[in-house]
């Protein structure tokens, strides 16, 4: 990422980075912004995201590496590493797939319903601007003509998550999660009968990720949902996702299954890229929702060893 005390030039507007800095999992310090710079925020953290791997997955990456007991896993998590050093130097993604932009909005009390449409337009207006910048690759296209959009915007992107914050004052919380088509294309749902129980959740997982194989250019991060809806589950999944590595679901239960299923994905041998070795996840988290009681959705979404992601907290004036 650019010096945080440069200027930076965007659609003719110079102006001050307003993220002046941001912790060891990409979550920057609380900022006092206008609507109208939210723009620039989501811009930065795009760049942060996809410079930048939260400190956490290079530390798993490395220690995975020390561990591996062939010589084609140790290479394959050695080249890993320095890829994303060569990133940070070369101030570039870390990944030519820069992914489309999810985007996961909290919004606090006090802020109107006509903020909330701002704020969503700037976040797409931030989006236009990183996609040049950084740049990020054009990833979204019209999914039947195939048309690049060359903005990664339209048609609905980027896909905003909002969720409503009672903890939150006059402020809202933004986290780009930029998701690659390789890990995504591994998504998978099941509607499990409620006699499948706990065994079918395990046995789906499990059947999915040996299915997918290397697909999903692993190590990969494993997020389960499971309850609610159908669409309910997936989202879940993918919400799961932003998790710290090695945090736990705060139910011992779910808690005990997280560390059972990674214990079971990495006894595999799936390994680094598909060809072999101890870690094929850094970690698996699962986050459920009450479901009506004929049904057992579970989703599941993998994502690849380049877990990208970035957060700001904005406070409002």
């Amino acid at each position: 990422m650019k010096n945080k005390d440069d200027t930076k030039n965007t659609d003719k507007m110079d102006f001050k980075p307003i993220l002046k800095e941001y912790n060891k999992c990409n979550v920057c310090k609380k900022s006092i912004a206008t609507i109208s710079e939210i723009s620039h925020i989501v811009e930065e953290l795009l760049e942060i995201s996809a410079i930048y791997l939260p400190m956490d997955i290079k530390k798993a990456l490395e220690n995975s590496e020390k561990i591996e007991e062939t010589e084609i896993s140790k290479d394959i998590l050695k080249a890993i590493v320095r890829n994303n050093e060569i990133a940070e130097e070369k101030n570039i993604p870390l990944c030519q797939d820069t992914g489309v932009p999810v985007i996961f909005l909290k919004i606090g009390n006090n802020i109107n319903s006509t903020d909330v449409i701002k704020i969503m337009e700037n976040i797409q207006y931030g989006v236009e601007k990183a996609t040049e910048s950084v740049p990020l690759r054009p990833n979204v296209v019209n999914p039947l003509t195939r048309e690049n959009l060359k903005t990664n915007t339209g048609l609905g992107s980027p896909f905003i998550n909002i969720e409503f914050d009672e903890k939150l004052e006059k402020e809202i919380e933004i986290t780009v999660f930029p998701k690659g088509a390789g890990s995504e294309n591994m998504s998978a749902l099941k509607m499990l009968t409620p006699a499948e129980g706990i065994k079918g959740i395990k046995k789906f997982v499990l059947d999915t990720v040996v299915a997918s194989g290397g697909k999903p250019c692993p190590p990969i991060v494993l997020g389960v949902g499971i309850g609610g809806t159908a669409d309910l589950s997936l989202k879940l999944a993918k919400k799961a996702l932003l998790r710290n590595l090695g945090t736990r679901n705060n139910d011992k239960n779910i808690s005990k299954m997280e560390v059972e299923l990674l214990d079971m994905i990495n006894s595999l041998n799936i390994g680094a890229m598909g060809l072999g070795g101890l870690t094929t996840a850094l970690d698996v988290f699962i986050e459920i929702n009450g479901c009506h009681t004929a049904s057992l959705p579970v989703g599941i979404c993998i994502q690849c060893w380049a877990d990208r992601k970035a957060t700001a907290k904005i406070k409002l004036p």
